[in-house]
């Protein structure tokens, strides 16, 4: 019943849609699943890198975990899509939730001890994280098409974006409310739930019968090399990636620098995803295939006004106006390179059938540009106080002027 309610929501939201539009029953399933999944992510993923800082106070280790974690996931990533190849999407998919599960159980149990051997901790957090991501990946492609593509795609940031909205705050408020680090291992523990819950209700979408069994993983540099819009694409998710890298885990060590107390932290991001939610409504509204070129000029005009406030200064102020900012235009930036990516997948040699290892290839040029960032973190940054952050962080959001190049308007 709940997922016939939403489903009738979704399309009631389109002023009725012509049914090429309208999404299908996995559709929208896939939607939950990932929203569920999320909610425990957010809960867990946003202070894990703070419990990893509450522990050791280096961004040296927090940055090498990333980093770990960006180098193991492309490998994740291609025996990811062998399984996907070999049996089915749907296989990676729930491996990928269960492993994830088991990882923020290892966690419970390990407690402060995780700084002894984090470094493993990594390597099972990108291999399992990669699982998930090529299942879930491939099946955002199955269950949506040319026409409904955009907008299957949006609402998935707003679902995804309002689980990002609550788990922050619950997660904040919990680790607020006890004392040392105990508040962490009760956050855990429910992300912990959420993905066995997800896990549970991804048995409700049946496995693909027409999935193609040959790997052709080993071809995509020659198709690269005949497929240049393709290739243009893949170092604009090496541009992205330059972004990235920092941002999934700098900007809430700076928040709780300037202002050490994590349900600070989770309530912000409450508005940060607010935000994100506003444009991804917008886009679902209005998006059209072919501004890609103006959408990424503007997110990256957006990321460069929001990095000059730390020029200045690194306080509360001028963080929170940042990644106000970023909230704002990284939705509309990943939309829209997603977006583009998809439709190009259909226009590649054998017809489609090689979706899964484009993911692959994605991923792979995506990390590339995660490692090098944080090598330049590491390298520069490694002292918050030393002044560097600002430029580093600059530098990236300049390199994002790049993906207006690697891409075409359709």
């Amino acid at each position: 019943m709940m997922i016939i309610r939403i489903r009738s929501w979704l399309h009631s939201r389109g002023n009725s849609l012509p049914r090429e539009k309208q999404l299908s029953r996995e559709a929208v399933i896939s939607l939950i699943i990932h929203s569920i999944f999320q909610f425990g992510a957010s809960m867990s993923g946003v202070f894990l890198n703070l419990y990893l800082w509450r522990l050791t106070h280096s961004v040296v280790v927090n940055g090498t975990y990333s980093m770990i974690v960006f180098i193991l996931t492309p490998i994740g990533f291609a025996l990811g899509g062998l399984m996907i190849k070999k049996k089915d999407r749907m296989v990676s998919y729930r491996l990928g939730i269960m492993l994830i599960g088991l990882f923020y159980l290892s966690v419970i149990l390990a407690q402060e001890k995780l700084v002894e051997y984090y470094i493993l901790f990594a390597i099972f957090n990108g291999l399992a994280g990669a699982f998930y991501w090529v299942g879930y990946l491939t099946l955002m492609y199955d269950v949506s098409n040319e026409q409904n593509r955009i907008r299957y795609l949006a609402f998935n940031m707003i679902f995804f974006t309002a689980a990002t909205l609550a788990g922050p705050a619950l997660a904040g408020f919990i680790i607020r409310l006890k004392e040392g680090l105990s508040g962490y291992t009760i956050v855990f523990s429910i992300a912990f739930c959420m993905f066995l819950l997800a896990a549970l209700i991804s048995l409700k979408i049946k496995a693909s019968g027409g999935h193609h069994r040959v790997y052709y993983l080993k071809l995509t540099g020659l198709i690269m090399k005949k497929e240049r819009d393709w290739l243009k694409a893949l170092l604009g998710f090496l541009g992205m990636g330059l972004l990235q890298g920092t941002m999934l885990f700098l900007p809430n060590i700076l928040l709780f620098k300037v202002m050490p107390r994590e349900d600070i932290v989770g309530y912000l991001g409450v508005l940060y995803s607010s935000l994100s939610i506003v444009m991804g409504i917008f886009i679902s509204k209005y998006a059209n295939a072919s501004k890609a070129r103006l959408y990424l000029a503007i997110s990256t005009l957006g990321y460069l006004i929001g990095v000059s406030f730390l020029l200045g200064s690194v306080n509360v102020w001028t963080v929170v106006s940042f990644m106000i900012l970023h909230s704002i235009f990284a939705p509309l930036q990943g939309n829209t390179m997603t977006g583009y990516y998809y439709g190009l997948i259909a226009k590649l040699p054998l017809k489609g059938q090689l979706k899964v290892e484009s993911m692959v290839v994605r991923e792979f040029f995506l990390n590339v540009g995660r490692v090098i960032s944080i090598t330049c973190l590491i390298s520069f940054g490694s002292d918050l106080d030393g002044g560097w952050i600002p430029w580093i962080l600059m530098t990236a959001a300049m390199s994002q002027i790049a993906l207006v190049w690697s891409i075409k308007n359709q």
